[in-house]
């Protein structure tokens, strides 16, 4: 079996879910989804946790998905591509559906799929030396795992599109100021300051918590999946185009990519 790329500690009342990836920038692959979402789905059946952190090893929050093992690229027709292509909604919504409060401690770099985790928890710490940002659209494909309403909620809608059409990485007092990030701490810090919002909400009731955060949750983004539903189809259109393979070969060669727009 291979070894696990997430770890799962309780202490308390509180949990702790951390990306074990380290050597490749905790770089997100299939393996590591399904254990996410193994770990997230598993707080249902647990009472004694109230409060659960989400963070990474090294010193990369996530630099994405990785390239070189990406979801659904072996699947042997269109439609198990497709099928595949689900897989992150499925990870956000596992993450936006646990029931405890969900605090990110984010370091270092945050882009793609890291940026889309740490949206579907209810809060963001974040270093003085985070960067954070969305670089699908650098690769010719749009932002998938029907993660735009999260960013949008946070940012609102014409920060979201500088966010999401840029592909830019923006640095902690910008994404505190626009409300991404709920708190800007020192490196050496940043687990301490974590955990010091765990303990807040951990010393709560955690029936009333729990409700209260579902409520929101669902006030917020009541049209979210209605209105998304479509954006894996997007991502499999995108792909099939000469700028995705265009942006891909770029990355790899370590060279600027040249768009045509077909």
């Amino acid at each position: 079996m291979p070894e696990p790329l997430i770890v799962v500690k309780r202490d308390g009342p509180i949990a702790t879910v951390t990306l074990d990836r380290a050597a490749r920038r905790n770089a997100i692959n299939v393996q590591m989804m399904r254990e996410l979402i193994a770990a997230a789905e598993g707080f249902a059946a647990d009472q004694e946790t109230r409060v659960v952190i989400v963070r990474a090893q090294g010193g990369d929050f996530s630099v994405g998905a990785d390239l070189a093992q990406p979801p659904a690229a072996t699947a042997p027709s269109l439609l198990m591509r497709r099928r595949g292509a689900e897989l992150g909604a499925a990870l956000m919504r596992a993450l936006q559906e646990i029931h405890q409060p969900t605090i990110c401690a984010v370091q270092g770099v945050a882009t793609g799929a890291g940026a889309c985790i740490a949206t579907a928890c209810d809060f963001r710490v974040g270093t003085e030396n985070v960067r954070i940002g969305y670089g699908e659209v650098k690769l010719g494909i749009n932002l998938m795992w029907r993660a735009a309403p999260a960013c949008v909620h946070l940012v609102g809608p014409a920060r979201a599109k500088r966010m999401i059409m840029t592909g830019a990485l923006f640095d902690a007092a910008t994404l505190e100021r626009w409300g991404f990030l709920d708190e800007v701490a020192p490196l050496a810090d940043l687990d301490a300051r974590a955990l010091a919002w765990a303990e807040e909400y951990a010393a709560l009731p955690p029936m009333a918590v729990q409700m209260i955060k579902r409520s929101v949750n669902q006030i917020a983004g009541a049209l979210d999946h209605a209105i998304m539903h479509m954006d894996a189809d997007q991502w499999l259109l995108a792909t099939l185009s000469k700028d995705y393979r265009e942006a891909v070969t770029a990355f790899f060669e370590k060279r600027p990519p040249t768009f045509t727009g077909d």
